[in-house]
């Protein structure tokens, strides 16, 4: 194996790794935000607040996402670059690549906005705060 595609490998092979890891801990926040608003309703938590940590997670798993889809851009490329035999210089340009193709904040704030509306991001939160508005308007 050339010493680039070892490298890229290597590469492939993290950032990889640290996908699937965001997707667990997307996983976890999703679980922390079913146990935290049903915990709230049963314990009589103002809905509000209920209503409010259901967002506030939705937004964590919301720029998770958004990190996870740029590791996702870059492994593709590693696997592009390792199908061409690239150069030794393509190897570890995460970060490069990432600020040469980064966007003002306004694009930024878009990016999170379109991942939070993702359906598979969006569930469970949506519902959790749709149930909070419900309850807090029924009262």
């Amino acid at each position: 194996m050339p010493h680039n595609t070892a490298t890229l490998s290597h590469e492939w092979s993290t950032l990889q790794n640290n996908y699937e890891q965001i997707e667990r801990n997307a996983l976890l926040v999703k679980l922390a935000a079913i146990v935290l608003c049903v915990g709230g309703y049963a314990l009589g938590v103002p809905y509000e607040l209920i209503g409010g940590t259901a967002l506030l997670l939705w937004v964590q798993e919301s720029l998770c996402r958004t990190s996870q889809a740029r590791l996702g851009e870059r492994i593709v490329r590693v696997e592009a670059l390792v199908k061409n035999a690239a150069p030794a210089s393509s190897a570890c340009q995460l970060h490069t690549e990432w600020l040469a193709s980064r966007k003002g904040s306004v694009a930024l704030l878009g990016e999170y906005a379109a991942h939070a509306l993702r359906p598979t991001v969006a569930f469970p939160y949506a519902v959790l705060v749709v149930v909070a508005l419900a309850a807090y308007s029924g009262q």
